[in-house]
């Protein structure tokens, strides 16, 4: 089976917006969007499908990965345009009765149901167009499979967990704060220089903790025939483990034959044990490659990935490919046909040397 793989640029920030066939010529394709970038990018992916998938494609399935803005606000008009077999994506203001616990006491279930709704008003759109479109919503847990796709995560139970902690959601229990000291160490951060080798590593095992939103990240694996693809969104560490956990109960836990940066090459969305469990250990050095990686990046984005990111899947055998200054789009494909006009990308090249 073959598949091709587009990376979009969303613009001048970081954001996401990929589109997938997979198929063959002779039993047809199937159409995969995960996530939409801004609201810009709607049209962009809708000009795409139509000049490169066929005009008027029917989408199989649209996949969010979860509520931030670059990634939600142009799926929107993707689901408006298209016909569309199924939106997969997660609403924080279902579960309002099993997450009371974790807010005070003030609230009531509808109450809290309503405070939740109101702060998520581009993922209220999305779910309207979708329902006044007859296209059905499902939620992409952890064991469900979207067409070729398996979610590896979230779980339910751990998607609950993590809602109180959003940026959006009402003040709980066991949401941080970060206070007056907090904040004077995010001032007075400094720019650091640090020097790899191929044998020495900068990237962190136990890096500060991304965000509870990107900890909710719908990660999917899509198995074709015996290539896996992985995309992780912005998954930090914790969700990639809980995604290696599943892939192994399946018995898909081996080298992806493409993988996702996580989060733009953000330090703090991979250490070494989980790339090491995903991608297998380093390399020697010049010794060849397990797959390939993308990162979407946006143009006025110069420091993403991060240097300590693109090393250590370099080390793993995962040259990494960015979307910024690719006038576009950037394409992974594996037996389809080669597109007119299309020029071959350079990978990112290891740094020793680097400033942070």
């Amino acid at each position: 089976m073959g598949y091709e793989i587009d990376f979009l640029s969303v613009g001048d920030s970081n954001g996401d917006a990929i589109c997938i066939r997979h198929g063959t010529a002779a039993l047809g394709y199937a159409i995969h969007i995960t996530d939409g970038g801004y609201v810009d990018t709607g049209q962009r992916i809708i000009n795409h499908v139509n000049q490169y998938y066929g005009y008027g494609s029917r989408i199989a399935n649209v996949v969010l990965s979860h509520q931030d803005g670059d990634h939600i606000a142009g799926l929107i008009p993707v689901v408006r345009h298209f016909e569309v077999g199924a939106l997969w994506m997660n609403r924080p203001w279902l579960y309002p009765g099993e997450i009371l616990h974790a807010f005070h006491g003030n609230y009531t279930v509808e109450g809290l149901r309503k405070m939740i709704r109101d702060a998520y008003p581009l993922l209220v759109e999305l779910e309207e167009v979708a329902l006044e479109r007859g296209i059905p919503i499902y939620e992409p847990f952890a064991g469900s499979w979207i067409g070729n796709f398996l979610v590896l995560a979230p779980s339910r139970h751990r998607y609950l967990s993590l809602i109180p902690e959003f940026d959006r959601t009402p003040s709980s229990y066991v949401k941080p704060v970060k206070g007056i000291l907090g904040k004077f160490f995010e001032a007075a951060k400094k720019i650091v220089s640090f020097f790899e080798t191929w044998t020495t590593e900068a990237l962190q095992e136990n890096p500060s903790a991304t965000s509870a939103s990107n900890e909710s990240c719908v990660v999917q694996l899509g198995v074709l025939d015996q290539k896996t693809l992985l995309l992780t969104a912005d998954a930090g560490p914790i969700a990639l483990a809980e995604a290696a956990d599943t892939a192994q109960a399946h018995g898909l836990l081996f080298p992806p034959a493409f993988v996702q940066v996580p989060h733009h090459g953000s330090r703090r969305n991979v250490t070494p044990s989980i790339l090491n469990r995903w991608l297998g250990p380093p390399l020697p050095e010049g010794s060849g490659r397990r797959g390939v990686a993308y990162c979407s990046v946006g143009e006025n984005k110069p420091e993403y990935p991060r240097k300590r990111v693109s090393n250590a899947f370099l080390r793993r055998g995962y040259p990494v490919f960015k979307t910024s200054g690719s006038g576009g789009w950037i394409m992974h494909y594996h037996d389809m046909p080669v597109r007119n006009g299309m020029q071959a990308i350079n990978a990112l090249p290891f740094t020793s040397s680097y400033e942070e």
